[in-house]
């Protein structure tokens, strides 16, 4: 890389500042460095996040606060989530525990509504499977009775099989940058470590107290990996408690019907044109619900987010956004 050069790269992780990037110069092994965002982007509130596409140019003594590159500029995104912090993906694996803790659906919907509508593919992967095989199995009929990919693993690793090979298959297609994201305690890291072992990811137990996990991870982070002729990437999220629809991934409440795949080709046969699908006559949501096709806990996770959504107007929206 010469002095006036600039070389294109994906940002693998950034922390307080400092941005892990992976160029892959042409005709060389890829190679990872450490550099920091000209101010420009910090002056534009926009904050540099891991499965940014960026480039870099030599940095100047200014800027470079010991670095030898800085960050020039970021591609435009084709999508991004606030929490986890990504930008980019093609799938985001939603992992639920069948037990400890317990499952949160409402938690996962919110990521699954937030990631349809950004035009990223939710995939429902349920750990813990031999905790509670009968949650494990009702966990699975709502999500299949969805149109979602599910898939379902314990403690011992079965399933995970059948879960690697849909990653490799998906992974031939022309891009592939998938997450996976969760509560704490839901396995992520050990799925992960059992999936790739080359990764060597922390894990952690989960508190019998609080039954919580605690955060083995601390920041989002991509991974390189390689199968067979296929490049791709897989991130490790920090795990949450819960995901503020106030703060973080907001979908617009006439977005909202539509980030609900089971609901979404019933959109405008529905009696009122104004329809909130929550109990008017005539609503094809509460038909459909009624005669077994859309599972009720779906509709109370979309009930739940509407009256949330409700709640925070754009302007509050925007301070909280702030704090």
């Amino acid at each position: 890389m010469t002095d006036n050069a600039t070389e294109n790269g994906i940002i693998l992780k950034g922390i307080g500042g400092l941005y892990g990037v992976r160029l892959c110069p042409r005709g060389e092994s890829p190679v990872t460095v450490s550099c920091r965002a000209r101010g420009i982007f910090r002056h534009e509130g926009i904050t540099p996040l891991p499965g940014d596409r960026v480039v870099l140019s030599r940095a100047d003594n200014s800027e470079a606060d010991g670095d030898e590159y800085v960050i020039d500029e970021i591609s435009e995104r084709r999508n991004f989530l606030i929490r986890p912090a990504l930008a980019n993906l093609s799938h985001l694996f939603a992992v639920i525990p069948a037990a400890r803790p317990k499952p949160d659906l409402y938690s996962a919907d919110k990521l699954i509504s937030a990631s349809e509508n950004r035009g990223i593919e939710p995939v429902i992967v349920i750990t813990k499977a031999d905790t509670d095989p009968e949650s494990a199995e009702n966990i699975a009929r709502i999500y299949r009775k969805g149109g979602f990919s599910v898939f379902v693993s314990d403690v011992n690793g079965k399933g995970d099989g059948e879960l690697l090979e849909y990653i490799e298959k998906e992974a031939q297609k022309a891009f592939f940058c998938a997450a996976f994201a969760g509560v704490s305690g839901a396995g992520k890291s050990t799925l992960m470590s059992r999936l790739f072992p080359e990764l060597k990811l922390a894990t952690g137990e989960v508190s019998r107290k609080i039954q919580r996990g605690r955060h083995t991870t601390r920041h989002a982070e991509l991974y390189p990996m390689t199968t067979g002729e296929s490049s791709y990437y897989i991130a490790d999220t920090p795990g949450f408690s819960m995901i503020d629809f106030a703060r973080f991934n907001f979908v617009e409440e006439d977005e909202l019907p539509y980030s609900f795949r089971e609901f979404a080709p019933l959109m405008g046969q529905c009696r009122y044109t104004k329809c909130t699908h929550t109990k008017e006559e005539g609503c094809a949501v509460l038909e459909n619900m009624r005669k077994g096709f859309i599972a009720p806990e779906r509709h109370q996770s979309y009930v739940m987010m509407l009256e949330e959504i409700k709640k925070n107007p754009p302007w509050k929206r925007k301070n909280l956004q702030q704090m």
